[in-house]
């Protein structure tokens, strides 16, 4: 009987042992991640924040910091500086980067298509329709989407007036377009009760993705596995946000105090109008994929617009392991 006694005492100190060591032993830490977006926050990074405020970056082992882009805010510079893990990217600036031995590489995509597009008042027909008229661009865009307008509509560089993020000049004069994005400037025109019509690049044949993910060579040679787990926690987090977006919203206001609802409301439902996150190959294939057909599209596409040097190897600027197998679908 005494053995009995010795013996449940012995466990059950050992249980206590057990117990104790167990709370004394650190959790592993998550890994930490920085991700730079390309303005100041919106909807159309909805996503990410989603993934920040519901718990996902968590959950996949991910200690994310997201960080606001803007005007003054090169991207680029900051993710080869290492400020950044991850970047809220563009296809041609990938492959110019590639062009001058930059080791970018996008990993994920947010939209199968770029959102730019020009909007112009109610009374014109098309894009067509805008040869000859003054057109508001920013000076990157003289390098993007501009030398295919020309290619394409016949559009002159004297067409050209700066374009400064202020929409007055567009007000003032009836003759004048602007680059712009579905879901921004065309909201700020329906407060001021203008008619405009919006006119979506990527309907014409403009093959870049949207808003992506890159990040560096070293960055997926070292850490496979963290970029595995950010691709695929921010893609889940764009599937959530398209259901339930109060979450990510309540994070972008945060960011962004001079974000109103009624901007993310509209943004929202264009976003869902145009099926930006699932059209196209991302109705079969997932939400954020990125396939090496379009890549080539969007290759062939600078080399023919004299945007590229056709040498440039352009498998480097991009890697679909991380998003081919996913099939996180909206």
């Amino acid at each position: 009987m005494a053995m009995k006694i010795l013996s449940r005492m012995i466990a059950t100190a050992l249980v206590g042992t057990v117990a104790v060591a167990a709370t004394l032993t650190p959790a592993l830490a998550a890994d930490k991640v920085t991700f730079l977006t390309s303005w100041f926050a919106q909807a159309e990074h909805g996503g990410f924040y989603q993934a920040k405020a519901s718990g996902l970056y968590d959950k996949a082992g991910l200690d994310v910091t997201i960080k606001m882009g803007g005007p003054q805010v090169n991207g680029t510079q900051l993710l080869l500086g290492g400020e950044a893990d991850f970047i809220m990217g563009y296809d041609i600036q990938v492959l110019n980067g590639r062009e001058h031995n930059l080791p970018l590489v996008t990993v994920a995509s947010s939209f199968q298509f770029d959102l730019q597009g020009i909007m112009a008042h109610d009374d014109v027909a098309d894009l067509a329709a805008l040869k000859g008229r003054p057109i508001l661009i920013a000076g990157s865009s003289r390098s993007t989407f501009w030398p295919w307008l020309r290619a394409k509509y016949g559009y002159t560089d004297d067409q050209i007036r700066p374009y400064t993020f202020n929409l007055q000049p567009f007000f003032a004069d009836k003759t004048m377009a602007q680059q712009a994005y579905p879901s921004s400037e065309p909201y700020q025109a329906e407060q001021q009760n203008e008619k405009v019509k919006f006119f979506l690049f990527a309907d014409g044949g403009y093959p870049p993705y949207g808003s992506t993910i890159v990040t560096t060579e070293k960055m997926i040679a070292e850490k496979p596995d963290v970029v595995a787990r950010f691709v695929k926690a921010s893609l889940e987090g764009w599937r959530d946000y398209m259901k339930n977006p109060g979450p990510g919203n309540a994070l972008i206001k945060a960011d962004n105090p001079k974000m109103t609802d009624g901007q993310i409301e509209f943004a929202l439902v264009k976003m869902k109008e145009m099926k930006a996150i699932d059209r196209g190959d991302a109705a079969t294939l997932g939400v954020g994929i990125i396939t090496v057909g379009r890549y080539k599209q969007i290759y062939d596409f600078m080399v023919a617009g004299g945007l590229l040097d056709a040498k440039v190897d352009w498998h480097k600027a991009f890697d679909d392991r991380f998003v081919k197998d996913l099939k996180i679908m909206n």
